[in-house]
């Protein structure tokens, strides 16, 4: 009887032990990492971005983890001296491998990709550009990363990476529906225009109105299973640093004198600038039959002239190559009419800034603000703002009008289309610029890793089955001992 019983408990478990429904779990996704160096022509950052293994609609879910500023200025600065270059990047490296964990760090691609200062280098002094590229590798690979490469971007891809990160992270491109539990493209998204503003460079991207004619600067992409053509364009030598350059030396070849007045810098502050420092850009280093004072220094003396100060900042430009044409900017570069809401962030964001100018002021407030600092002493300037590097503070009025000019008469903003830019330089926790856009465009050619997928069983059936187990060997322990 004893046996009888065991045998029959024994059948009841595995009849049991058949019925618990078995079904897949899966595991959660892994956080995979990347890292990319934003090498610009003033200094270079070092941005960290994780994001799930399992993506939303193929493309990465991204978020920044780590922002590090690069010791020193730009990595073309270092062209006499390359193997400083991929030194100065081993601080932030070293930052870097302390948020990713060491598990993880041989699996993270890692890039750096150069802007407006290399392709300027470039085009100056190619072999110098490449040791540079070359130095900079070299400190890359000595790191337990995967290296990618060290490479200089178009000035389009820098346009057009800068709007696919401000759509991304101001959700233009796909949000969270808490409602059907999945990421959707919202209902008339709203895409922004971005507007980059860097030492050497400056860019626009947008998404034009209707049809576009004659247009050669096009970007498309495909994100979250929609395709985006955007028009960008970008302009060397028209980074406010390489402006700045400009305009001196126009000052300086118009009068043709060692003492020469700057409408743009305050009043009772000088500059002795050399003639040779010119030639250091090809920005500048071109042959002006007006230079005959050779290599010798000249004194910019300040005049806190607003007027004056906007009027010598137009010239730089060449609107007369447009003609009468409405879809033009300046030296001759077509541009259809600018539409929609902009983003403007780098350097149009930290002018106005410090200029404490704010979103929703008038056009003419905004002029009123520039022209009233314009006329400002250098006395009352560096008392004023006395935290500010002397060097920069000096700079604020002739960048300001720059930028007027640059979005008022190149770009075609007016009166109405001037509230539609907003000046930002984070959205949420994250950094706007090229970077994130780039890593976005890096991770969606990432093949999606499916699910690990284990066998589970279903936890409600799994506890009965094993609550009816015990009371089966209960009742067969007590018919042995009766």
């Amino acid at each position: 009887n004893a046996i009888v019983g065991a045998l029959v408990a024994l059948s009841i478990i595995a009849l049991v032990l058949s019925l618990v429904k078995i079904e897949d779990v899966a595991l959660p996704p892994t956080v995979k990492y990347g890292m990319v160096f934003d090498a610009g022509s003033s200094h270079t950052s070092l941005f960290v971005y994780e994001w799930d293994s399992d993506k939303e609609n193929d493309t990465g879910v991204v978020s920044q983890t780590l922002s590090c500023d690069v010791q020193g200025q730009g990595i073309s600065s270092y062209a006499n001296d390359p193997p400083k270059a991929g030194d100065s990047l081993r601080e932030c490296l070293d930052k870097a491998l302390k948020v990713i964990p060491a598990a993880k760090q041989r699996d993270v691609p890692a890039y750096l990709g150069a802007t407006a200062g290399m392709r300027l280098l470039r085009e100056q002094n190619s072999s110098a550009a490449d040791q540079v590229l070359a130095e900079v590798a070299k400190t890359m690979r000595e790191y337990p990363v995967a290296f990618k490469g060290a490479r200089i971007l178009t000035g389009e891809e820098e346009g057009a990476y800068g709007w696919i990160t401000i759509n991304y992270l101001l959700d233009s491109f796909t949000k969270y529906s808490p409602t059907a539990h999945t990421w959707v493209r919202p209902e008339a998204a709203n895409i922004f225009g971005a507007l980059d503003l860097g030492g050497a460079s400056t860019q626009i991207s947008f998404m034009p109105k209707g049809s576009v004619i004659n247009w050669n600067e096009a970007s498309k992409f495909t994100l979250y299973g929609y395709n985006y053509n955007i028009y960008t364009h970008s302009y060397l030598c028209y980074g406010q640093n390489e402006m700045l350059k400009r305009l001196a030396k126009e000052l300086i070849a118009v009068r043709g004198e060692l003492a020469v007045d700057h409408p743009c810098y305050p009043k009772d502050y000088s500059e002795t600038v050399s003639l040779s420092s010119f030639r250091t850009s090809p920005c500048t280093n071109r042959s002006d039959p007006r230079l005959t004072l050779g290599d010798r220094n000249v004194t910019l003396e300040g005049r806190g002239n607003a007027s004056g100060c906007l009027a010598a900042v137009k010239k730089l430009f060449n609107f007369s190559a447009c003609g009468q044409s409405q879809d033009c900017t300046f030296d001759g570069v077509y541009q259809p009419p600018v539409s929609g809401q902009f983003i403007a962030f780098s350097a149009f964001y930290y002018n106005f800034k410090f200029l404490n100018l704010t979103e929703g002021q008038s056009l003419a407030a905004v002029r009123e603000t520039i022209e009233h600092f314009c006329t400002r002493s250098w006395e009352d300037l560096s008392s004023g703002y006395p935290k500010e590097n002397p060097e920069r503070l000096p700079k604020y009025c002739a960048t300001a009008n720059y930028i007027l000019t640059l979005l008022l008469d190149a770009y075609k903003f007016n009166e109405t289309s001037w509230n539609n830019i907003f000046f930002q330089m984070k959205a949420g926790n994250t950094d706007i610029g090229w970077t994130l856009g780039y890593m976005l465009n890096l991770t969606n050619m990432i093949p999606a890793e499916a699910p690990v997928w284990v066998k589970g069983h279903v936890s409600s059936l799994w506890a009965a089955a094993v609550a009816f187990i015990i009371l089966t060997f209960a009742l067969g322990l007590a018919a042995l001992l009766l």
